[in-house]
């Protein structure tokens, strides 16, 4: 891995450890995607159950309930989601694992099932992280997956947009990039889009929201400097222009749910 490539992960890593304490006050979106994402997992008895990116644990209560006698590895790139996790969250028969979806730390052909809430679209080397899951799936396996599109705060990106060129919005893999670097043993067998739009009082309330989840750019392309007031206030007055009829800001997101089953 390239040294910008590791302090991007880091920086990842970093803000969601920061993040841990307040990440389930304002996860609300996170947990019905999630909740969502669940009614596609499949009716089997397997023996390994991962949770790829389990963040704070939330999750694994439920991935415990549909498979009692599974062993559940909870695995998340952020040290401080997993102490979090850990301590509210503790789960029979469980294993929390510190680890990169690009670099697995786990055996061949080890898991049954991989299921992963908004966690995916961090990686920006899709290939890798399919050949790591096709990996440590055991053949029939399945990857249970919910990840973001890149017309994901969309609001958010236009707006900074008409203040300069800088990268100011996270940018996330098209569906098509994602398919189009499967492994030949690793098929999608169900695929949906959903697109959820938030609305906000105020601009704010979205910015605290993304800061209090974690959610930073990490993106290339960002400014080096501090952006000045004047920056600032053409940001918001752009933002402040989409305004919907029923006076609120919109931000929307773009899911895709995908289930990926290892055929040999």
């Amino acid at each position: 891995m390239v040294e910008s490539q590791r302090l991007k992960k880091q920086r990842v890593a970093d803000s969601f450890s920061r993040a841990a304490d307040s990440y389930d006050r304002v996860a609300e979106l996170q947990r019905s995607v999630g909740g969502r994402l669940s009614e596609f997992l499949p009716a089997f008895t397997p023996q390994v159950v991962m949770d790829l990116g389990c963040g704070t644990g939330y999750f694994g209560e439920q991935l415990r309930a549909q498979y009692p006698d599974a062993s559940l590895l909870n695995l998340d790139l952020a040290e401080g989601m997993l102490q979090y996790a850990r301590k509210h969250r503790p789960l029979r028969n469980a294993q929390w694992l510190c680890g990169d979806a690009e670099a697995l730390p786990l055996q061949n052909q080890s898991v049954d099932l991989i299921f992963s809430s908004l966690a995916i679209q961090w990686c920006e080397q899709p290939a890798l992280l399919f050949s790591e899951v096709s990996r440590v799936l055991k053949p029939d396996g399945y990857f249970v997956v919910a990840t973001l599109g890149p017309d994901t705060l969309k609001e958010l990106r236009q707006a900074w947009a008409s203040v300069d060129d800088f990268v100011h919005v996270n940018r996330f893999i098209p569906l098509a990039d994602l398919q189009n670097n499967l492994p030949a043993n690793l098929h999608c067998t169900q695929q949906q889009e959903e697109i959820r739009l938030l609305k906000y009082a105020q601009l704010k309330q979205l910015t605290d929201e993304l800061k209090e989840l974690g959610a930073h750019n990490v993106n290339q392309g960002q400014a080096t400097g501090l952006t000045g007031r004047q920056q600032i206030r053409q940001f918001r007055a752009a933002y402040e222009a989409q305004r919907l009829n029923d006076d609120t800001l919109p931000a929307t997101y773009q899911v895709y749910y995908l289930v990926f089953q290892r055929t040999f």
